[in-house]
């Protein structure tokens, strides 16, 4: 509405509040530009926008598959916000099986706004991705500039693109908390990340069901916000802003580069691990630590390498880590002796306080920050005289 060209969507906002706050957009790829849109439900159960030429805009995915028909099709706007199309059945001859499914939902299909119960993450089983990509302006829900979304492999993590290029990253899940935002959860806001072999995908509750909370990605400052409605008197009220990462200049994505981590607390912000020096000395003198850093000591890629211990950092990206479930962290450890390509291993699972499977990095260590409090255990493998020389030093 209000758009100088005529263009038109079918959308889903709040009903209960005077500021209207688009959560969801059908046709964002495809405008009405033809009005009047009319919405109607197909006979196979699919949700079609026609034009003023009665030509398809756009369409929700086939229910019944290809050509069948599905008796008793509704479309439904339930109040939690998911657009849910469901039948009663399905058959090529159109007669009914008497069984009610849900045949497509709009929670599959996020579009810059993750509502509490949608799901942001991979369904192996039906083949969908859920991610929200930001609006390309405040006038435009077209696809825009940023995207949020789980990139699979080793331990689950989210990640903020800018096209292709990454920005910030969620820290890898540790079984209880997404390590790069440690501070997340609080006693309104309720948040779990679920993996296993059919789905990953990460969702969150608000634990009082009549406050209004969305967690949107806004494409003017690339951040992804959480918002909870702030009601006032006499039927008015406000969005309040409750968190949003990035957060900080240690947000950035491997800001420090490989083995190096990041410190909002420290001047210059990036440090090398234990066992490592600058890469580029004059550059990291110079405020600029993405060159990342090297090894003092060559590893022996044998006995006479050891490990030493960081426990207040976010993991380094693991997607292409290697996660071993079921076994100790002494095997692990073991396992990474055995491995010349191994930097490093830590717990796969810290839930309960109880150390579960191990994950082995046998990459470069990007995308580290250190924060006051203990996150988890990374064991960073160096060599046994790096080790020896950091405890004598009392490091």
């Amino acid at each position: 509405p209000g758009s100088s060209d005529g263009r038109a969507y079918l959308g889903i906002w709040y009903a209960s509040i005077p500021e209207k706050t688009v959560v969801w957009v059908a046709n964002r790829r495809n405008p009405v530009v033809r009005p009047p849109g009319v919405l109607t439900l197909s006979s196979d159960g699919r949700l079609v926008i026609l034009d003023g030429r009665n030509a398809t805009v756009w369409s929700s995915d086939n229910a019944a598959g290809s050509g069948g028909v599905a008796t008793r099709a509704t479309a439904q706007l339930l109040d939690n916000g998911d657009l849910v199309v469901s039948h009663g059945g399905e058959s090529q001859s159109g007669s009914t099986t008497g069984r009610t499914s849900v045949a497509w939902e709009s929670f599959d299909y996020p579009t810059d706004t993750l509502l509490p119960g949608m799901k942001l993450g991979v369904d192996g089983r039906s083949g969908i991705s859920r991610n929200i990509t930001s609006w390309r302006s405040a006038a435009d829900p077209s696809p825009g500039a940023y995207t949020f979304k789980l990139v699979s492999g080793g331990l689950p993590e989210f990640f903020l693109f800018r096209g292709l290029s990454k920005t910030y990253a969620s820290g890898p899940w540790n079984g209880a908390e997404l390590t790069g935002v440690p501070n997340l959860k609080s006693r309104d806001f309720i948040f779990t990340v679920l993996s296993n072999p059919d789905e990953t995908y990460y969702t969150y509750y608000v634990s009082d069901p009549s406050v209004l909370s969305r967690f949107v990605l806004n494409g003017t400052t690339g951040q992804v916000q959480r918002f909870s409605w702030h009601r006032g008197g006499g039927g008015g009220g406000g969005w309040s802003g409750f968190w949003h990462f990035p957060l900080d200049p240690c947000d950035s994505y491997a800001r420090c580069g490989a083995f190096g981590y990041c410190d909002v607390g420290q001047s210059p912000l990036c440090s090398c691990l234990p066992g490592f020096r600058p890469r580029s000395p004059q550059r990291w003198s110079l405020g600029d630590g993405s060159g990342g850093c090297v090894r003092t000591t060559n590893l022996s890629c044998g006995a006479g390498d050891g490990f030493w211990t960081v426990s207040r950092m976010k993991l380094p990206e693991a997607t292409s880590a290697t996660v071993h479930a079921g076994v100790t962290m002494d095997q692990c450890r073991k396992m990474c002796l055995g491995n010349c390509s191994c930097r490093a291993y830590a717990a796969a699972d810290v839930s309960g306080g109880i150390n579960r499977g191990c994950v082995i990095w046998a990459v470069d260590l990007i995308d580290m920050r250190q924060y006051p409090e203990v996150v988890q255990d990374v064991y960073i493998r160096l060599a046994q005289s790096e080790v020896d020389a950091l405890t004598a030093a009392g490091y």
